[in-house]
């Protein structure tokens, strides 16, 4: 069974998929979680602390994505194409993109700042992207589309069907690739 902390970060993230980031209570979370209030709280003072913690974990599960590339030439930009939005068409996203999500809805509708990590971590990829042996406005292109791609697939904004989603990701392969599209 899962720690505490992560339970409750779960259960976070689950209240603001399932029912909305309006939902997102402390006392709700302690309920999803099985735990007390008091149990919470032992873990994060406030709901602000709770939706920094929610997007600090993402954050960190994004890092270790990017820092898995090999140290080869735009292999940080191939690995934010697929550990973003995937090579594969999936219709109702994936656990880390729904946490991701709900990381950022929360984060929006408690505290602004607590989207601080996410803008440090995106400040860090920007910098590895430039620096992956890609014309730094070729990789800025990639991180712009997939970020783009990524909001509209999960917000239902007209999201690209299996074929569409298949077409796209080669073309933006073929693009850090450097070949012509």
């Amino acid at each position: 069974m899962a720690d505490t902390r992560t339970r409750l970060l779960d259960a976070a993230a689950d209240i603001v998929v399932r029912d909305g980031a309006q939902h997102l209570t402390l006392d709700a979370v302690a309920e999803r979680a099985g735990v007390s209030k008091g149990g919470l709280l032992y873990h994060f003072r406030s709901k602000n602390a709770l939706v920094v913690a929610m997007v600090e974990r993402v954050v960190a599960e994004f890092d270790r994505a990017l820092e898995a590339a090999p140290g080869q030439p735009r292999a940080a930009t191939r690995a934010y194409l697929s550990s973003t939005i995937g090579r594969e068409w999936s219709a109702g996203g994936d656990g880390d993109s729904d946490r991701l999500v709900a990381a950022l809805f929360a984060a929006a509708l408690v505290e602004p700042s607590a989207l601080e990590p996410l803008r440090a971590m995106y400040a860090r990829w920007q910098q590895r992207l430039e620096e992956d042996g890609l014309d730094p406005a070729v990789a800025t292109l990639v991180r712009m589309a997939v970020d783009g791609w990524w909001l509209s697939r999960l917000a239902g904004l007209a999201p690209p069907g299996p074929e569409l989603h298949a077409r796209v990701f080669a073309q933006l392969s073929a693009l850090i690739d450097g070949e012509d599209t």
